[in-house]
């Protein structure tokens, strides 16, 4: 089993340089398991934020092949469940078709101090064509 840790260039980089942003686990037979560190992002409400969380997930994927399609396991860590609603409603403009697993936790704080969400997924890759 081969296992690459990656912060890819085409994508948003880390906060700092302690955490890669993708591990890539190759499986037999071909094909990937994607598993991305938990994004934050900047904005002063949680629409804003969630939804720059979702396109850093979305570039982070695309650089290695992948979409928000295929993402297979997220979870969601909120400063505040009362508004899962608001964060649910940006999710659903990103997760269309197939709903991913699920695990939502609602967290005193997050490590950037104006972070009002943290989302962290799994996407399964299909093999890729020899080149």
């Amino acid at each position: 089993m081969r296992i690459t840790l990656d912060n890819p260039a085409s994508a948003p980089q880390p906060a700092n340089a302690y955490y890669s942003q993708v591990a890539r686990v190759e499986l037999p037979g071909g094909g990937a398991l994607l598993y991305l560190s938990g994004q934050v992002a900047d904005g002063a409400d949680l629409a804003t934020q969630s939804r720059g969380v979702f396109e850093t997930i979305a570039a982070l994927l695309h650089a290695h092949g992948a979409t928000l399609a295929d993402v297979i396991n997220i979870r969601t860590y909120l400063t505040d469940i009362d508004r899962l609603g608001e964060y649910g409603a940006v999710r659903r403009e990103f997760l269309t078709g197939t709903v991913p697993t699920s695990m939502t936790f609602e967290v005193s704080r997050l490590f950037a101090p104006d972070a009002l969400v943290e989302v962290e997924v799994v996407a399964a890759v299909g093999a890729r064509p020899e080149v």
